[in-house]
C-alpha cells in the first residue's frame, strides 16, 4: 500500500510508514517478532470480528423483532370501558365514527385514541371541599344580590357529554369551562334578585334560569355538553355576619309569629261577632214573623167578628160585652150578684176567695 513504501527501501518497513521510532522501539503494542501493528492489520482484525456475526446469532435478531412487534401490538390494541366512549385520531385528526365499550384496534403510531366519559358529572361551586378543598373555592360562592346584600351560594352543576369530539377538541379545559359558565350565570341571576329569593322564596326559579343561561353559553362555545340540573345546596350570608343574620331571622320569625297570633285573635273576635250578629238577625226575623202573624190573625178575627156583627148586631154586641166582662172580672176576688126579677138579690155569703186559695193550716196556741 502507499504508506508501506514511505521508507524508500522498496520493502516492508517494520518501523511503520515513518520508519522505526527513535531508540529502536515505539509506544504502541507490538506484533509478534517485535513489530508495531499497522492500520491494515487493525482493519483486518475488525473485519474478521464482524464477519463472525452478532453475539447470540440470529436468535437475538428474532427476539428483538418480536419485542418490537409486542410493543407495537400493546400500543395498537385498546379497551373502552362501559362508561366511556373513544375517539380515534389519524395523524391528529378525529375520525367521524366513535368507539363503543369493548376491545378495539388501531395502527399505532399513525392512529391514537382519546376517551370521554358518558356518565353524569358533578361540578361543585362555592363548596369548601371543591377544587382541592382550598378556601378560595368556598369564596367562589360569594355574590352580590340585587338589593346590595352579599350572599354565599353553594350549588352543583350536573352535566353530561353529548358530543365527545366537540368536548375533546373545541375547548382546551372543558371542565373549567363548565364551572366558569355556571358561576357567571349564577352571578348574573343573583345580581337581579333580592337576597330573600335566594335564601328561600324562589330557589327553583333561580335554578331554572341559571340552567338556561349556562346551557346557552356552553352551546355558543361548542363544548358538546348538556346541563341536566342546577341544584342550590345552600344559600346564606357570609360567615362573618352569620350571627347578625340569625338575629335578624329570629326577629322576623317573632314578627311573623306575633302577626299570626294577632290575626288568629282577630279572626276569633270576628267569628264571635258574626255569630252574634247572625243570632240577632235570626231573632229579629223570628220576632218580625211572629208579630206579623199575630197582626194578621187579629185582623182576620176582627174581620170575622165584623161580618157576624153586620148580620146580627145585637147578638154580637152582647157577646162582645160578655167576653169582655169575663176577661176583666176573671181575675177579681169580688163576687157581684145582680138583682133578680123574683128576689131581693141577696143570697147567703160564700167565702169564694178562701175556697180558691185552698184550705189553710190551723195554728195552735
Amino acid at each position: 500500500m502507499p504508506w508501506e513504501n514511505n521508507g524508500g527501501g522498496g520493502g516492508r518497513n517494520n518501523g511503520g510508514p515513518w520508519g522505526q521510532a527513535p531508540g529502536g522501539g515505539g509506544g504502541g503494542p507490538r506484533r509478534p517478532g517485535g513489530n508495531t501493528p499497522n492500520l491494515e492489520d487493525i482493519l483486518n482484525r475488525g473485519r474478521d470480528q464482524f464477519r463472525g456475526g452478532v453475539p447470540g446469532g440470529r436468535w437475538a435478531i428474532v427476539g428483538g423483532v418480536i419485542a418490537l412487534l409486542a410493543f407495537w401490538g400493546v400500543n395498537s390494541v385498546y379497551t373502552i370501558n362501559p362508561q366511556e366512549v373513544g375517539v380515534e385520531l389519524r395523524f391528529g385528526a378525529p375520525k367521524p365514527e366513535l368507539s363503543g365499550p369493548g376491545l378495539h384496534f388501531l395502527f399505532w403510531p399513525v392512529e391514537t385514541v382519546e376517551r370521554a366519559t358518558t356518565t353524569v358529572n358533578q361540578t361543585q361551586i362555592g363548596v369548601a371541599n371543591a377544587s382541592g378543598g382550598s378556601r378560595a373555592a368556598a369564596r367562589d360562592g360569594l355574590m352580590l344580590s340585587g338589593d346590595q346584600n352579599i350572599v354565599n351560594v353553594q350549588f352543583s352543576v350536573f352535566w353530561a357529554i353529548n358530543d365527545p369530539v366537540s368536548y375533546l377538541f373545541n375547548v382546551r379545559d372543558p371542565e373549567s369551562m363548565v364551572r366558569y359558565a355556571a358561576e357567571s350565570a349564577m352571578r348574573e341571576v343573583v345580581g337581579r334578585r333580592p337576597a330573600q329569593d335566594i335564601y328561600s322564596d324562589d330557589r327553583s326559579g333561580i335554578s331554572a334560569e341559571v340552567q338556561r343561561i349556562t346551557l346557552a353559553t356552553l352551546e355558543s362555545y361548542g363544548l358538546g355538553v348538556s346541563v341536566n340540573q342546577i341544584l342550590i345546596e345552600n344559600a346564606g350570608p357570609p360567615s362573618e355576619v352569620y350571627d347578625a343574620f340569625n338575629e335578624v331571622q329570629r326577629a322576623r320569625q317573632d314578627e311573623t309569629r306575633l302577626q299570626e297570633e294577632a290575626r288568629s285573635y282577630a279572626n276569633t273576635l270576628l267569628g264571635d261577632a258574626r255569630g252574634r250578629a247572625a243570632a240577632l238577625r235570626e231573632d229579629a226575623a223570628a220576632y218580625t214573623n211572629r208579630v206579623v202573624q199575630e197582626a194578621t190573625g187579629e185582623a182576620e178575627r176582627f174581620n170575622a167578628v165584623y161580618a157576624e156583627y153586620v148580620n146580627s148586631p145585637e147578638v154580637t154586641r152582647k157577646r162582645l160585652f160578655l167576653e169582655t166582662m169575663e176577661e176583666v172580672l176573671g181575675g177579681s176576688e169580688k163576687v157581684l150578684i145582680e138583682n133578680g126579677a123574683a128576689g131581693s138579690g141577696v143570697v147567703p155569703y160564700l167565702p169564694l176567695p178562701e175556697l180558691r186559695s185552698g184550705p189553710t193550716t190551723p195554728t195552735g196556741n
